[in-house]
């Protein structure tokens, strides 16, 4: 049976500002008020629920709320560091029996046809058992300057049966607009969807052929995995050694058996504005609209508006993108721009450049309202029967208010119950926890005094850990 395996890094930078590195694109609704790890992991449940998704340490959380939303089942393998599709992949190959068929699937695709894809999939089974490396392409509509190409080269043997595919003659950089409709005059070429599937030992051969270095660091990063309920854990150290590099150019540009099938239903990597926008029924002028958008007087402008009204009027072929703390108006011929502004606000210190003001936490969230000197106000949501590790700051005290819900408090030994309209006082070096008590969200208003408020002055005392050697991936 085919396992899938969900690569869930990226930190989409040119959907900026809702996609940021505290929450990527894959986490962030928007399709049917679904993410696309969701629709990925839905999509992936037709070929079998056991799904395992390679995420950083940091997105653990939101990649388990993904899992239960979709209904599947699976461990996450969380990377220390990033270091690109090459390394993830040879970390699950090595975790995995030898003749375990894997499918790599990026998590931020979106593909609507999912029984399409499913039998295309399926079609690449022989292939891959005869120890090709089998990848997908998706027929062009266009020329695409922001997608390589796969050049596709002889049709696979007959014995792997009708469409089995084409062996890959090329890989092609993203072209130059001239090249791009070369390439598509000319045929024969698709666009390279970024999957793959292959057998394990199959992938581990190719990995030793041509990036060996790869390979021996993830070894070494895999020989002993802490286990914590689904989390697997390698040794941060060997990991952070590897080199970083793609899947294509550390092994499938070099490989001779690597084999491509075309996928001819609609598909999209939601890789720009422009693409976000196409998901959107366009109007009479072409302008599409997300949320509380008005365009008026306005032609092929989109407008993402999910937390208030965002007029455009009378502009054109513009992309306006409305959040919280930041907002992009942008020329639809800039899309692919999007970064560099992202990569300016970096270097100039802007937080609203990587973080959100609405921080996920496994308890539930935060969300940054207001601060100035001495004080910060935040929104914290408590999910039901969760609560907050025990804990104590050296800086500041806090004043919760309870607005929602039923708050349970234990604050220097002492236990209460804290309920709507009430309020409590957390003093300077008090060791408090915070705990929802009832059956509904819990949501606390919390001013912050003091000196110093960063989200580093907070002494832990207890956090649900347990290690455990894992040898396979379950």
């Amino acid at each position: 049976m085919i396992r899938p395996i969900v690569l869930c890094g990226g930190s989409g930078t040119r959907l900026w500002p809702l996609s940021r590195k505290t929450l990527p694109k894959q986490f962030v609704p928007l399709i049917d008020n679904k993410n696309l790890l969701v629709l990925t992991l839905e999509r992936l449940r037709l070929l079998n629920p056991e799904v395992t998704c390679v995420a950083a340490e940091e997105h653990r959380f939101l990649v388990q709320e993904s899992i239960e939303a979709a209904d599947v089942r699976g461990q996450q393998l969380l990377e220390p560091v990033a270091r690109n599709t090459a390394a993830a992949m040879a970390a699950v190959a090595l975790l995995s029996e030898p003749d375990q068929l894997l499918l790599f699937a990026p998590a931020d695709h979106h593909i609507p046809d999912a029984e399409r894809f499913v039998a295309t999939i399926r079609k690449g089974v022989p292939a891959a058992l005869a120890g090709h490396l089998v990848t997908f392409g998706v027929e062009p509509s266009f020329p695409s300057t922001a997608y390589g190409y796969i050049r596709q080269g002889e049709p696979l043997t007959a014995s792997l049966g009708e469409d089995a595919g084409h062996m890959v003659a090329a890989f092609v950089e993203k072209p130059a607009a001239a090249h791009a409709e070369q390439l598509l005059l000319a045929g024969g070429h698709l666009w390279n969807a970024g999957i793959l599937l292959v057998q394990a030992r199959v992938l581990i051969a190719a990995l030793e052929q041509h990036a060996p270095d790869i390979l021996q660091s993830c070894r070494e990063a895999t020989a002993s995995v802490e286990g914590d309920g689904d989390f697997l854990r390698m040794d941060a150290t060997a990991f952070g050694r590897c080199r970083s590099q793609s899947i294509d150019y550390a092994v499938l540009e070099k490989c001779e058996k690597v084999a491509v099938l075309p996928f001819q239903g609609r598909w999209s990597d939601v890789g720009s504005w422009n693409a976000v926008a196409d998901l959107h029924e366009a109007d009479e002028h072409g302008n599409r609209i997300s949320g509380q958008g008005f365009a008026m007087g306005a032609t092929n402008t989109f407008v993402y508006a999910p937390n208030r009204p965002v007029v455009a009027l009378g502009t054109k072929d513009l992309l306006v993108v409305d959040t919280p703390d930041a907002l992009l108006v942008a020329h639809a011929e800039f899309a692919e721009q999007v970064k560099d502004a992202v990569a300016l606000l970096t270097t100039q210190g802007h937080s609203q450049a990587t973080r959100h003001r609405r921080i996920p936490r496994p308890w539930g969230a935060y969300d940054s309202v207001d601060d100035g000197d001495r004080f910060a106000v935040k929104r914290l949501t408590v999910k039901p029967g969760a609560r907050l590790a025990l804990r104590m700051h050296h800086h500041r005290a806090e004043h919760w208010v309870v607005v929602k819900g039923t708050a349970r408090v234990l604050c220097n030994g002492e236990a209460c119950l804290v309920k709507e309209d009430e309020s409590i006082y957390i003093p300077v070096g008090a060791k408090y926890r915070l705990e929802n008590a009832g059956k509904t969200v819990l949501e606390v208003i919390e001013i912050q005094t003091g000196g110093y408020l960063g989200e580093d002055d907070i002494v832990r005392f207890e956090d649900a850990a347990v290690g455990a050697i894992v040898k396979k991936l379950a």
